[in-house]
């Protein structure tokens, strides 16, 4: 399976990392070595002095599908998640700096978290689903999926034009704002609408 990643798809985002505000979504993968083993703490990476944290809607490819029209785009996932991308801030500003991928920023061991999963029935539309990040008890995180420059749907028809979407891919919708560095012994709690879709502590 592959996680494919959106960046910028929610405006206030954008200006808190004072990106300019994309045309077109933002692609990026991560491979699935990426992704934190369950019930395992994060640790930050030697190689990084400035990980944020960035909690994500996530969407799990229930069925194999390419150029897939965005009428037809809700038939090509039956789940909803949450899930964090874990970003070296600090990499990744060195890179963007010369031009260069981002993935050593985005993509290393343990930078993709994936929560539980809940159905996609649960939810009256998927384009109106809350949800949020604690640290420490503290809501720093939160965002709805409504504020999405491009929502579910239109991101399945997108990326799909670039990638065969297969059974078991997962799609992490973007960030809003509110990202931040995470320390050690920092406590992250994952909230889709009064559900806990996670817990995992830094290390």
């Amino acid at each position: 399976m592959k996680i494919i990643c959106i960046g910028r798809n929610y405006t206030e985002h954008i200006k808190e990392l004072a990106n300019e505000k994309p045309t077109e979504p933002v692609v990026f993968l991560k491979p699935d070595s990426a992704i934190l083993l369950k019930k395992q703490p994060f640790y930050i990476p030697d190689f990084s002095n400035d990980v944020h944290h960035e909690v994500e809607v996530l969407v799990k490819i229930s069925k194999v599908g390419k150029y897939i029209d965005k009428k037809f785009a809700h038939k090509y996932y039956d789940d909803i998640g949450l899930g964090i991308d874990f970003t070296a801030r600090d990499l990744q500003q060195k890179l963007k700096e010369k031009g260069l991928p981002w993935e050593k920023a985005k993509a290393f061991d343990g930078a993709a978290v994936v929560g539980k999963w809940l159905p996609k029935s649960d939810f009256e539309s998927v384009d109106a689903i809350n949800f949020g990040l604690e640290k420490n008890g503290v809501l720093v995180q939160q965002g709805n999926t409504s504020h999405m420059l491009w929502k579910i749907d239109e991101l399945i028809e997108y990326v799909s034009k670039y990638f065969t979407l297969k059974i078991g891919d997962i799609i992490f919708t973007g960030t809003p704002s509110g990202v931040a560095k995470v320390e050690a012994n920092d406590e992250l709690r994952g909230l889709i609408e009064n559900n806990e879709m996670f817990k995992l502590t830094i290390k």
